[in-house]
């Protein structure tokens, strides 16, 4: 078991951060490219971003979960894959309407200036147009780690990113496409990604079905539960870069918005990886469950926590250490403004990831375990309600200090919450045995 823990966790971080290094690729050139204001409008389509990748983790994730533990327990999941796939593409139309209707409405909505819209137009059209590429691809990887194919997930996410990386450069500046360009090598990630899954599909590895089965209300109810945990992990994202975003405006403008997505463009490595971790444990997590193997749950949890709490260490560690270093990568034009709101608010920021590693490794443990209500409310109390509510009562009292602050602060409430449910839930589950 230790041999397969150390296999799934290290694969599945090298992919999600992989996966996490065409928006850090976006990020680099088009500072290069277009200084703050393009830092401003790209940050701005994050918030997007976050949406997309937030549904497609939910469902995905939710499905590859029910999968694993059906499959445990011998029931036919044969149409799970494709299941999960069509309620993907389902959930992806309204972004592809927005996309082709109102781009620019969209930014306006983000907050964008008309001339930070007439930027950023063309690419929040593509990135939106092209949502069911983004999204679908959580269905491929999910799957394939479920079906035990790690590393077949691992190279189909760092293929993308690669692509990605090398085109950005070639679509920007050799092809001359500008901010488009940008979008165009974005939206190639994830169509790499799924055809490399497919590779494993089509194999005689493979163990998914591709039964064709109506749309299932019951499927999807029993999914959306289990998958809010990889929801929340990467809704969190936008949502706190949404309303970041409009505090970071209304207090210091443009450039703190410009300074804010440095700081958020890095964190996505981090939340990457710790969402790596608890990915990359779920199947092992899920098929000891549904198996009633009680002590490896045990022993993958103990192991899950470990790890999470050495990589918080190094990060929080990193994020004073290598401050200026991290922040001049994205700060092209040496705005001096900008160095200093980002200098500040990087090491504030990075202090919450003291217990954001572990907050999302529980509420993938508990996802993984079928305990759906820990789940729900541990997963929107941290990724919605308190980083809003912290975010605004404290940027009135701190000014971008507590902005910055009020993540740290939305992580240990919630943490005390996770615990305090997790322990009522075990009381209870005694109490009901005696």
């Amino acid at each position: 078991m230790k041999k397969k823990i150390a296999k799934y966790v290290s694969q599945n971080v090298i992919g999600m951060v992989g996966t996490s290094v065409y928006i850090l690729a976006d990020t680099f050139f088009i500072s290069w490219g277009f200084g703050a204001d393009g830092l401003a409008v790209l940050n701005m389509t994050l918030p997007l971003y976050g949406l997309m990748f937030a549904l497609g983790s939910m469902i995905g994730i939710g499905s590859s979960v029910v999968y694993s533990i059906h499959r445990a327990n011998g029931r036919d999941v044969s149409w799970y894959f494709m299941q999960s796939l069509c309620w993907t593409l389902l959930i992806s139309i309204p972004f592809i309407l927005l996309g082709l209707l109102v781009p620019k409405q969209v930014l306006s909505l983000m907050g964008a200036d008309a001339a930070l819209q007439e930027m950023g137009k063309g690419y929040a059209r593509l990135c939106l147009c092209f949502a069911p590429f983004f999204m679908c691809n959580y269905n491929f990887t999910a799957f394939c780690r479920n079906d035990k194919a790690p590393s077949v997930a691992m190279a189909a996410q760092l293929s993308g990113s690669a692509f990605n990386i090398v085109f950005d450069y070639v679509f920007m500046f050799v092809c001359g496409f500008g901010f488009t360009g940008a979008a165009l090598a974005t939206i190639c990630c994830p169509a790499l990604s799924m055809v490399i899954c497919l590779i494993h599909f089509l194999g005689k590895n493979n163990t998914v079905g591709f039964k064709v089965h109506r749309l299932s209300l019951s499927f999807i109810k029993k999914a959306v539960p289990l998958g809010m945990s990889g929801f929340v992990g990467e809704i969190s994202n936008g949502f706190t870069s949404l309303v970041f975003n409009y505090l970071c405006l209304g207090i210091a403008g443009n450039v703190a918005v410009a300074a804010y997505s440095v700081i958020a463009n890095i964190a996505l490595v981090v939340v990457a990886i710790f969402n790596g971790i608890s990915q990359g444990l779920q199947p092992l997590i899920s098929d000891a469950y549904g198996k009633g193997r009680r002590g490896d749950v045990k022993l993958v949890l103990k192991s899950g926590l470990i790890i999470t709490a050495v990589a918080e260490a190094m990060f929080v560690l990193a994020g004073f250490l290598l401050t200026d270093p991290m922040i001049n990568v994205f700060n092209s034009q040496h705005n001096a403004k900008l160095l200093a709101i980002a200098h500040s608010g990087l090491r504030e920021y990075f202090l919450g990831f003291i217990f954001a590693g572990i907050n999302i490794f529980l509420l993938a443990y508990y996802s993984a375990t079928a305990r759906a209500g820990i789940v729900v409310t541990g997963s929107l109390l941290r990724g919605m309600v308190l980083i809003a509510l912290f975010g605004f009562l404290m940027s009135r009292f701190f000014g971008l200090t507590g902005v910055f602050m009020s993540f740290a602060v939305s992580e240990v409430v919630t943490l005390a919450v996770i615990i305090l449910m997790a322990h009522t839930t075990k009381s209870r589950d005694l109490l009901s045995r005696s």
